[in-house]
């Protein structure tokens, strides 16, 4: 069953969004309920996996400043093994079935040309992979986790 998420929700989430550290309090004086109301809702809101509360790392900030999107074709009924195969490889961390010519994509972010080199090897080296087209990152301008706005 879908949960629908009403307008008090949105608002804890957006605000959540803006500000992940904001307190029961303030949520509920910005959103003008009690804060219990914000306490159950957001309870809810993690209950129903539909929020869930993360560390997000800037990856610049760590030393990831080199990334890329790889198309990925693969041999007849084999998208499940290779999505198993993928998972496998550390710096992948987005992958996604896609209509078109490569019925995969997936996305790295790693520190340097080089290690973009090691990941399409060893996606290379997945048997039933046939093709690969790799795009590389030179600039992001936006990246978000903002999903309701």
């Amino acid at each position: 069953m879908i949960y629908e998420v009403d307008e008090l929700d949105h608002g804890i989430i957006k605000c959540l969004a803006e500000d992940g550290r904001i307190s029961f309090t303030d949520l509920s004086k910005t959103l003008n309920v009690t804060e219990k109301t914000i306490r159950l809702r957001y309870k809810n809101l993690i209950d129903k996996e539909i929020l869930g509360v993360y560390g997000i790392v800037n990856p610049i900030a760590v030393g990831l400043k080199a990334g890329a999107i790889i198309q990925i074709k693969v041999k007849p009924k084999s998208i499940a093994a290779v999505i198993e195969e993928l998972k496998k490889i550390k710096p992948i961390r987005y992958i996604t079935v896609t209509s078109g010519e490569y019925p995969l994509l997936v996305q790295i972010t790693v520190k340097d040309q080089e290690k973009i080199t090691e990941v399409v090897y060893s996606i290379n080296e997945i048997e039933a992979v046939t093709d690969l087209n790799t795009i590389i990152q030179l600039d992001v301008h936006k990246n978000t986790f903002e999903y309701i706005r």
